[in-house]
């Protein structure tokens, strides 16, 4: 059967794709169809037709799965936040942990390796502690608001549509974020439209309120406010830190980050502190730490206790390793290993992270680790210490083919592999496999509702 562009297909689901696209055949064809899940039967348009696959667009259900749940959100399906709300929240994590493994299985050629059960998210809902709001001068409108009379097309401040830049909708309430997080929001965007200043043009460049970033600390239950405009403009911004400083005591810290770049990025090229603290505080397990406007921070802050307590064990420190940390970032794994390793050493790119890895350190009165500045290709070669343990957190991409060399020359006892990309973890682990063991893989859900995991593999050497 040929299937073409614009053509409508019934298809019936029988899988999900990793990407958390419905999997269907014609034919013999797949054919990728977001927003549905196995047992489903839908009417679908095809919107890309090649030789080997066919994507297409969900019309309606004609009847569902028995996997179905009514999503909670008036956004789900149209907003780029979430793809899987309407799928049952077990199954998700089943499909999480069978995507690790088929992955394994078909990229790093690996049949038999043990992958546990996902680990859930402590909270299913409101468990992000960063939310990233964009500013717009055109509104993407929900089909329930087209014929909706007073609604004002020239203003969004909200989340995107998938796959696109200029999409905005008018988000009311995103419900992955704490219920505050949505009375500020709406505190914001009330203050927004009664400026004289205008919001950004996402096509035209032009105009001043960017973005809102919103940052919550779970252990104290206190906020980072976050305004990000396109120009310095003090006496536009400083009346809404007065006000939400005034009317929300569980705000104590609010900035102003000014970027003229024209890159959708809502990090500043400069910083204002507006109010409060230039910082607010957070706690992983039994450390605290420092978190600024533009630091990286675990975005689920139960769900990475329960990430590094799963590297913790895999590492099987006894008090007398050095442990190199690979792709270190801020130093959050490194501090949580540090009290069971003679000493951690880690290695990363950004000078900013490694300098909030040192400042943690010094406040968790931590004075056995230390951090290496540089391409890791470059700088594991400079560090002279032999490890009985690397643990690597590489970015989606995965490793670079000479570190994976390096790795193997060093030759550690264990090797434990964090990673957020099933694909990238079973190309690794694929090049790793002729010199370790992979003893077990523990998936960890860090992002309910998303097809994203994250898998911890223990790696032992032959």
């Amino acid at each position: 059967m040929t299937v073409k562009k614009g053509q409508e297909l019934e298809l019936q689901v029988t899988g999900l794709a990793f990407g958390g696209r419905g999997l269907a055949r014609v034919d013999g064809l797949t054919v990728f169809v977001d927003q549905t899940a196995p047992g489903d039967r839908v009417l679908a348009r095809v919107v890309r037709s090649k030789k080997s696959y066919a994507e297409a667009r969900l019309i309606r259900v004609l009847a569902p799965s028995a996997l179905r749940v009514q999503p909670p959100c008036a956004y789900s399906g149209i907003c780029g936040g979430c793809k899987w709300q309407f799928l049952d929240y077990s199954e998700q994590l089943r499909y999480k942990r069978k995507h690790v493994r088929e992955a394994l299985e078909h990229i790093g050629l690996l049949q038999g390796v043990t992958v546990h059960p996902t680990l859930p998210s402590p909270l299913v809902f409101g468990y992000r502690n960063k939310m990233e709001f964009t500013c717009a001068d055109r509104r993407w409108l929900m089909p329930s608001e087209i014929d909706q009379p007073g609604i004002d097309p020239n203003f969004a401040l909200g989340l995107h549509v998938p796959g696109t830049f200029h999409k905005v909708l008018d988000t009311a309430a995103c419900l992955l974020q704490p219920d505050m997080g949505n009375r500020l929001l709406a505190e914001v965007r009330r203050f927004l439209r009664n400026s004289p200043e205008p919001v950004y043009g996402l096509r035209t460049h032009e105009g001043f309120w960017r973005f809102v970033v919103l940052r919550h600390s779970v252990d104290r239950d206190e906020w980072m406010v976050n305004i990000v405009t396109a120009a310095e403009k003090r006496p536009a911004v400083e009346p809404l830190a007065r006000q939400l400083m005034a009317a929300y005591p569980k705000v104590v810290s609010v900035v102003n980050n000014i970027t003229a770049r024209k890159a959708g990025v809502a990090v500043g090229e400069h910083e204002i502190l507006l109010g409060g603290a230039p910082v607010i505080r957070d706690r992983i397990a039994a450390f605290e730490y420092e978190i600024s406007a533009n630091s990286f921070f675990q975005t689920n802050t139960r769900g990475a206790a329960q990430l590094y307590a799963v590297v913790k064990r895999y590492a099987r420190l006894t008090g007398a390793e050095t442990v190199i940390d690979l792709y270190c970032g801020t130093g959050t794994i490194a501090i949580s290993l540090s009290g069971a390793a003679r000493q951690v050493v880690g290695l990363e790119i950004v000078a900013g992270a490694v300098a909030d890895a040192e400042r943690n350190c010094r406040l968790n009165g931590v004075d056995n680790c230390r951090f290496v500045v540089g391409d890791i290709r470059e700088a594991l070669a400079t560090v002279a210490e032999r490890p009985a343990v690397i643990v690597i957190d590489p970015p989606r991409v995965g490793m670079h083919a000479d570190v994976l060399q390096q790795v193997l020359a060093r030759a550690p006892q264990r090797i434990v592999y964090v990673s957020c990309n099933p694909a990238t973890l079973a190309r690794d682990i694929g090049v790793l496999k002729d010199a370790y063991a992979v003893r077990e893989i523990q998936p960890v859900d860090m992002f309910p509702h998303t097809f994203h995991i994250e898998a911890v593999a223990r790696l032992e050497k032959i």
